[in-house]
Order: C-alpha cells, then sequence, then structure tokens
C-alpha cells in the first residue's frame, strides 16, 4: 500500500469523532477491541504504561510525564488524541538519543508515513477479516488506530508507554492496558450525552482505569485535585481494587512564587522547578505527572531530581495557549469546558497584556456550551462565532445566544472567521481562537498577522 492508500483505508473506519450523537455504550464495546488484541497476540501486555484520563488536562499532563521519563535517560511512547494537523501527532516516541533539530518539532518523534504504511499493508487482511466476523461489529477508527500504537511502540522496544483515553475510560480502547500508574486528571462535565448527567456517573466512567491485573492488586493512582462527589468515586473504586491512591493538594503539596514552581512529592521535595506552558492549571498538570513518575519508584524505577526539573522544562504541548502571532497578539488553546474556560480566562488575563479580548469561538455539540460561553463573555470585547469542519460542530448561531455583547460577527467557516478578525483588530488587541481542538487545528495552518 502507498501511503495515500492507507490515509484512505483508516477514513473508512467509523469515526465516532466526527459524529455528532451515537449511542455511546451500545457502540463503545470493549469486547470488540479485547478480540482484535487477542488475536494479534496482546502487544498491549507487553508495554508498561501511565495511563490518564479525566475531563481537562489530560494531554498537557501526558506530555509533561513523558518528557520527564525522557529526561531519565528512558524511550517513551507518548499516544494522545485528538491530533491538530496530522494523525500521526497521536503516535509519538521520545528518545533521550534524539537530535538537537527533532527536538525542535512541534510534534518530536511522530511515527513515519512510511512505518505507518509498514503497520497498515501488514495488518489489512487481519483488520478486514475480524471486522466482517466480529460478534460486536466493525471496528472505528479509534480502535484500529489504538491497536497500531501498541504494535508500534512494542516494535520500538519502548520503556514506557503514557497513554490518554479518547473517551470516558471504563469502555476506551486504551483500557485494555494493565497500567503501573492510572491517572485522573481534573473531572468536569462534558460528553453527558454518553458519560452521564451527574459527577458521580462521569467519574465512574473516566476511573474505569483502575483495575486490577487479575488476581494481583491495581496500579498506583494519582489524582488531581477533584469535587468531593468525584473524590468519593475515586476512592471507592480504589478500595475495590486494591489500588494506592495519592491526591494532589493533599498526599502531594505544591506552590509557585515568582514564576518558578516548588513541589512536595511522594518521595522528595523539589524547588525552583520552570515550566513553558502558561496558566496556574499547567502547574497542577506538572504536578500531577510529577507524582505519577514518582509513583514507579515503588516498582523500584527511580527518577532524579534533575531529570524532573529538565523534563518539565522542556514540555512542549501545541494549542494550548499557543502565540502564533504577535502584532495582533494571537493565541491557541484547546479549551472545551466551563473549567478550562475559567482557567484560560485567568490565564490570559495574569500572562498577557492587551486592550481589548476579540473571542474566535467554536464548539462541538457534546460539550458544556453554556459554562463555557459563560466564562468566555467576561472577557470578550468582540465575539466571532464560527465553526471547525467537523460534523460535531455547533452552528454559530446556537453560540450567538451565551454572549451579552453587541459586538458580536458570525462567520460560516475559520476563513471567514479571519477575515474578521483582520478587520476588527488593533495590532494591541488580543485575539484567543479556542472552544475546540478541531477549530485550534485549522488555526494553525492558518496567518493571522495583520
Amino acid at each position: 500500500m502507498t501511503y495515500p492508500e492507507v490515509l484512505k483505508y483508516l477514513e473508512s473506519f467509523i469515526n465516532y469523532e466526527k459524529i455528532p450523537v451515537y449511542p455511546y455504550k451500545e457502540s463503545c464495546k470493549l469486547e470488540r477491541v479485547k478480540g482484535l488484541l487477542d488475536l494479534i497476540g496482546n502487544p498491549q501486555h507487553k508495554l508498561r504504561c501511565v495511563h490518564v484520563a479525566g475531563s481537562k488536562g489530560k494531554g498537557s499532563t501526558c506530555s509533561f510525564a513523558a518528557y520527564i521519563l525522557r529526561a531519565c535517560g528512558f524511550q517513551v511512547g507518548l499516544y494522545t488524541s485528538p491530533h491538530l494537523n496530522d494523525f500521526r501527532e497521536r503516535i509519538r516516541v521520545l528518545s533521550y538519543q534524539a537530535s538537537a533539530f527533532s527536538r525542535q518539532c512541534d510534534f518530536e518523534g511522530m511515527i513515519t508515513e512510511q512505518e505507518l504504511t509498514g503497520i497498515v499493508t501488514e495488518y489489512k487482511a487481519v483488520f478486514d477479516d475480524y471486522c466482517s466476523k466480529s460478534e460486536y461489529g466493525p471496528l472505528s477508527f479509534f480502535e484500529v488506530y489504538t491497536t497500531i500504537a501498541f504494535i508500534y511502540y512494542l516494535r520500538k522496544n519502548v520503556d514506557f508507554v503514557v497513554l490518554e483515553t479518547g473517551l470516558g475510560g471504563r469502555l476506551d480502547a486504551t483500557n485494555t492496558v494493565y497500567s503501573l500508574v492510572s491517572v485522573i486528571t481534573p473531572i468536569s462535565y462534558e460528553h453527558t450525552q454518553k458519560l452521564g448527567n451527574t459527577l458521580g456517573e462521569i467519574a465512574y466512567e473516566k476511573a474505569g482505569i483502575i483495575k486490577g491485573i487479575k488476581e494481583s492488586r491495581g496500579p498506583i493512582v494519582i489524582c488531581a485535585p477533584q469535587e468531593k462527589e468525584v473524590t468519593e468515586v475515586i476512592k471507592k473504586k480504589c478500595q475495590d481494587t486494591g489500588s494506592r491512591l495519592y491526591r494532589v493538594g493533599e498526599d502531594i503539596l505544591y506552590g509557585h512564587k515568582a514564576g518558578k514552581l516548588w513541589i512536595k512529592g511522594i518521595f522528595g521535595e523539589y524547588h525552583d522547578l520552570e515550566i513553558k506552558l502558561a496558566g496556574e492549571h499547567q502547574l497542577m498538570n506538572a504536578v500531577t505527572a510529577v507524582a505519577a513518575v514518582e509513583a514507579l519508584h515503588f516498582l523500584g524505577i527511580h527518577s532524579r531530581p534533575e531529570c524532573i526539573r529538565e523534563g518539565l522544562k522542556n514540555t512542549s504541548w501545541p494549542g494550548r495557549c499557543e502565540v502564533v502571532s504577535r502584532k495582533p497578539l494571537v493565541v491557541l488553546d484547546g479549551a472545551h469546558n466551563e473549567a478550562s474556560a475559567r482557567a484560560l480566562r485567568e490565564t490570559l488575563l495574569n500572562n498577557f497584556k492587551f486592550k481589548r479580548v476579540i473571542s474566535v469561538i467554536g464548539m462541538s455539540n457534546d460539550k458544556d456550551i453554556a459554562g463555557f460561553c459563560r466564562e468566555l463573555d467576561k472577557i470578550s470585547d468582540i465575539v466571532i462565532l464560527t465553526k471547525a469542519d467537523n460534523p460535531r460542530a455547533v452552528e454559530p448561531n446556537e453560540l450567538s445566544l451565551f454572549f451579552r455583547t453587541q459586538h458580536k460577527f458570525i462567520a460560516s467557516d475559520l476563513r471567514s472567521a479571519r477575515l474578521e478578525v483582520i478587520n476588527n483588530a488593533a495590532q494591541e488587541d488580543l485575539v484567543i481562537i479556542t472552544g475546540s481542538l478541531f477549530l485550534v487545528g485549522e488555526a494553525r495552518v492558518l496567518s493571522w498577522a495583520s
């Protein structure tokens, strides 16, 4: 197969990331991907995994953890979703031996076109045969791509894989691994049509990644600060699986002063740490990642303080408070729920100087639209409402109802929104493009300079 043929083939699988409404529990059958993995020898069981679930901060936390482990001298697989511009971004390997040039890439170490083509060519017949015979129906894109990732990481002989769930946790295709450490980032209202209408129900789905290995105890669990309702669900899950729980803000303490972070972790204290990612929420993500790496000490895998320092300082995660233009100041951020919108608002106020805020917003239909817009409405002088090229995108007119400002523009797509930005933004203004990683991905390939 050629690479274009591989792209066409992968796109032929049902992709729930692009379907507006579907019956989640009926569509996402863990038995389906387990059957495929059984057929090919369960490569995921030969990988040492740090598994991350939550509503916000998953990708950043995964990235921090992977970069710290790389700084310790390990070769680290990093599996995240969704992607911004190229779905190869989802499958990456961070190597300590990587050249200085490759480390400067936005998505360092992503699987090459040749490597992806090779695996798909080799396994296409297996995928096709399984889809035709499986009692659970055909495979989804995410299930196939997760399987490809497991095959790839095993062949690359990585020391660890840091693995982000796609949706939820309990029924997610990544939940076929037995993790050494399970990490729960902050949980808030999202995907309520699929995961549940209460925080407790959503937490139950996310906490599904906490599970025992056959008859043995469960993984070590690192949990970011949560609402009480969420904490109770996670505590019970840890009790049921014999998992040891460490909570950021309780067992793991942190603070910051003059731009420097300090952490009192499970095994040690770390001072004068620096991160490149902006925002208070990124400090918490960094602390959660440090705790996850520290938890490996229980398994005899040690990280030196200088490795933690280097890993945090070098962590890059595009699309999160990413500055793509200076005049005007244009910032991209993948915030998509009320809590992340609040964190974004505070980050903009605390880290940038500007005269007015011009918000370019596009969202998916399964997000907390009212809560998100309520937070952005507090700082927006001008609002440009648009949508990403994705079937799940909300129509801009529907978003308009949530903003009080009289300075509102409707743009049918992001290119039209860009023209509104050029027509309305002064050099001293801040333009924030947010609401969806799909929108951020489209924005990264456009020029925003006036």
